[in-house]
């Protein structure tokens, strides 16, 4: 939210050269307005010559983005953006969308984020419905940064609508301006500047039909994040009140993509599918159809089913496993796991990368095919069932170890076992079947220790993974819960928490969500304790660098913005927290110790390593 005010000096000063890219041309300056304003067609803005010509463009511009399949808008309020606020809300009362205000521009751009990801769960794992989110102009624009990234990254349709000071305005010094477009770089898929005053009608539908087309992937099959950055000129504040009728019909100028024609993978080479996040279930079908052990991530939408291989990164270090590995079939965006990108690092293994358009992964340049879709081999081979078993058996072995090692009696809370009770409680009856996983070592914790669900029982298991930053992760869980309509559970660390407590923030005319926070609260960043910088010889420089320690007082923090706080002090409380209904907003806080983390660690992976030989040299 920003507050528009101060002085505007005169047209003065000559218009900043258009940029360079697809950007409408400055026309002259319309003048104000001399008519009165008029009542306007059903599902349409009123003529733009008897309104405002900032009021026109700003109904013709919601009229356009709602033809086209928006139906969710989140605005950040400011006077710039004024215009767009009285149009949504217009639209809004007529029943077209859906508005959600939220007061900090970073946490509306990941609310944003949250609904577009509803979208694509919803419609099992396609492209996330656009979702537009307006903001007013200055640092307003800058704090979508994050959000935009996220979404460039993670190919989801998120619209950013700026409003702006007019060409006239810019490099004057005005209040709140600065240089706007091209803001978000190379992020975006499509980005214009639309001028003050500029032409509507057909001018403005096609940028609109461009802009949405890019932001869903519909010509490059590469989804994203488009930027309309909106001139407008005072008067600000319409004459007259927009009662619009029925929704305008819709537009679909631009036809999807057709589905890709998949590759036959032939059969022979010891295989592994590796589903990174976003796989979808495709993954688990192919493995299965296949017979290959199946290696996926929490967030793939892929980690269930017989095939796949729960404490997987544990197994890639033996030579009867990882080291046979021949080839990989690499699906979604795999990222969690060092030993995995040692393995698609390796000379002498083949990497298929499964990639239906734009980018695909493919970090140590190994990848010896990049296709849009396979197919298996038409009948799996006996090598491969033996191949397959010989996984299935270290895996359940694995998966036995870890269990008995965090269940083991006196043993204290930790993020592991906080994990185990979480990825249980996803998949029960009843519980939110929703799950929104921290970009740290939460989500690894839940890789780890999270034994593969009964495909009818898979949750949806989302996390922020295009970028892997902490950013917005309860405002992106709001905007699931919002988009779906359901209770949706978040785990995270206390840094990722605080970082961005703000999202919890309601306001009184805005949606109540059922929302729960799970916060494992270590006092600091855990997950430096597992990398080399834990190592036992930086332990002088690693508590004020890396493990930054901190003593909020997190009940007091939810209870100030709305939520209700529980503290959860041992195995037996979480597991009836996690049982209960997730209801309104709660902050469900784990306090954990971080002490001797690594060296718990290093013997647990040992305490594997030793059950898995075991059971290797029993299957021979």
């Amino acid at each position: 939210m920003r507050d528009d005010g101060g002085a505007r000096p005169g047209p003065t000063a000559q218009p900043v050269p258009a940029r360079p890219g697809p950007t409408a041309q400055p026309v002259p300056a319309r003048p104000g307005p001399t008519a009165q304003p008029v009542a306007a067609p059903p599902g349409q803005p009123p003529p733009t010559s008897t309104i405002e010509a900032a009021t026109a463009t700003a109904r013709q511009l919601v009229t356009a983005l709602v033809a086209r399949g928006v139906r969710d808008v989140v605005l950040a309020p400011g006077s710039r953006s004024a215009p767009l606020a009285y149009a949504v809300r217009a639209a809004e009362t007529a029943g077209w969308l859906r508005l959600h205000v939220r007061i900090d521009e970073r946490v509306a751009g990941f609310v944003g984020l949250g609904l577009s990801r509803a979208g694509a769960l919803e419609a099992g794992g396609a492209p996330g419905r656009p979702v537009a989110v307006v903001t007013t102009s200055g640092t307003a624009v800058a704090n979508l940064h994050p959000a935009v990234l996220e979404a460039a990254h993670a190919g989801l349709p998120l619209v950013v609508i700026s409003a702006d000071r007019p060409h006239e305005m810019r490099g004057t010094g005005a209040n709140q301006t600065t240089d706007q477009v091209g803001i978000f770089g190379a992020a975006v898929r499509y980005a214009v500047d639309l001028p003050a005053g500029a032409p509507g009608g057909p001018l403005l539908d096609q940028i609109v039909t461009r802009a949405l087309a890019a932001a869903q992937g519909l010509r490059s099959n590469d989804p994203g994040p488009v930027h309309l950055n909106v001139a407008l000129r005072d008067p600000l504040a319409p004459a007259a009140v927009w009662r619009p009728g029925p929704p305008p019909a819709a537009r679909r100028v631009v036809a999807p993509p057709a589905p890709p024609a998949p590759e036959l993978l032939p059969a022979g080479p010891r295989t592994v599918v590796v589903a990174g996040d976003g796989a979808g279930p495709a993954a688990r079908e192919l493995a299965e159809a296949a017979a290959w052990p199946l290696l996926a991530e929490p967030t793939s939408g892929a980690r269930a089913g017989a095939n796949a291989i729960g404490p997987y990164r544990l197994l890639l270090a033996e030579p009867a496993l990882g080291g046979a590995v021949e080839r990989v079939v690499v699906v979604g965006h795999p990222t969690l796991s060092r030993p995995v990108s040692t393995l698609l690092g390796r000379p002498d293994v083949e990497v298929v990368v499964v990639a239906p358009g734009g980018t695909w992964p493919d970090v140590a340049g190994t990848a010896a095919r990049v296709v849009a879709a396979v197919a298996p081999p038409a009948q799996p081979t006996a090598g491969s069932a033996a191949w397959l078993r010989r996984w299935q058996t270290a895996g359940a072995a694995a998966q036995d170890a870890l269990d008995q090692e965090i269940a083991r009696p006196g043993r204290p809370l930790d993020g592991l076992l906080l994990a185990r009770h979480v990825a249980r409680a996803a998949a029960h009856a009843g519980g939110p079947g929703v799950l929104m996983a921290g970009s740290s070592n939460t989500v690894r914790d839940l890789d780890l220790v999270a034994a593969p669900w009964d495909p009818a029982r898979q949750p949806a298991a989302v996390a922020n993974r295009g970028l892997a930053g902490i950013d917005g992760t309860i405002a992106t869980a709001t905007g699931l819960a919002l988009g779906l309509g359901r209770p949706v559970r978040a785990v995270m660390g206390d840094l990722t928490f605080l970082h961005d407590a703000g999202a919890l923030l309601r306001g009184t005319l805005e949606d109540e969500v059922d929302l729960q926070v799970v916060v494992l609260n270590d006092g600091g960043g855990g997950i430096f304790a597992t990398l080399e910088h834990g190592a036992p010889e930086r332990v002088e420089q690693f508590e004020r660098i890396f493990g930054t320690p901190q003593q909020a007082d997190l009940a007091a923090l939810a209870v100030a913005y709305g939520a209700r706080h529980t503290s959860v002090d041992d195995a037996g409380q979480l597991r009836t927290v996690l049982a209960e209904p997730v209801r309104g907003r709660s902050v469900v806080e784990v306090p954990v110790s971080r002490a001797d983390l690594r060296a718990r660690r290093a013997a647990l992976a040992d305490a594997v390593r030793e059950a898995v030989s075991d059971a290797l040299r029993g299957s021979v």
